[in-house]
């Protein structure tokens, strides 16, 4: 990703939360997200990887169901919201300013790595799920919430699968049409697609 993609996202951040599904400000929306979360997610504590983590809504959630959460982002102005949320949570995450498509992480040191809207805006998507699956220990899950939205923009759930069941991981697309997710209706097409090792 390049600075300018940085630049746009860090101007993007003051008013990021806003947005009900980014904010989980509405108390129907995080908790629909935390049931989400709580579903896909392994026992506690499990270690976890929130790539293009934004201002940090999803890596929080993680972190008060007791994982051990890392969020990743190449926008600073992004992390700086993630970490003042944290602080005011007493929550222990671990902020890292970093390409989501190449995560400055080790390889093999998580349970999850997980995404919300970030594999589609990628210019090589393929090679970032190879990246992502290289820091998954064995039973490791990818664990990724992905749309092609009314806009135009964004993947199909066929595609996603396809790239995932490419990386050498068997696929399950659960679809994501609750409107509670999002703080209203929808009528575009979102989803969760679960990556995991045959290993």
């Amino acid at each position: 990703m390049s600075d300018a993609d940085a630049g746009f996202w860090d101007a993007e951040a003051e008013h990021f939360d806003e947005s009900a599904d980014h904010g989980l400000r509405d108390p129907a929306v995080r908790a629909a997200w935390r049931s989400l979360l709580d579903a896909v997610l392994p026992a506690t504590p499990a270690d976890v990887a929130d790539l293009g983590c934004g201002t940090g809504s999803l890596a929080l959630l993680a972190a008060e169901a007791g994982h051990r959460v890392t969020g990743v982002d190449f926008a600073p102005r992004m992390l700086d919201q993630a970490a003042r949320k944290s602080a005011a949570a007493r929550l222990p995450v671990s902020w890292i300013l970093g390409d989501a498509a190449a995560p400055p992480l080790p390889d093999g040191a998580f349970d999850v790595v997980l995404e919300r809207h970030v594999l589609w805006a990628l210019p090589d998507p393929a090679a970032a799920l190879a990246a992502w699956g290289r820091l998954l220990r064995p039973h490791g899950v990818l664990a990724l919430v992905e749309g092609r939205w009314w806009t135009g923009a964004g993947l199909p759930a066929d595609e996603v699968r396809r790239l995932v069941e490419e990386s050498g991981r068997t696929v399950e697309v659960v679809p994501l049409p609750d409107p509670a997710l999002w703080g209203a209706p929808i009528e575009d097409e979102r989803y969760l697609v679960l990556g995991r090792s045959d290993g």
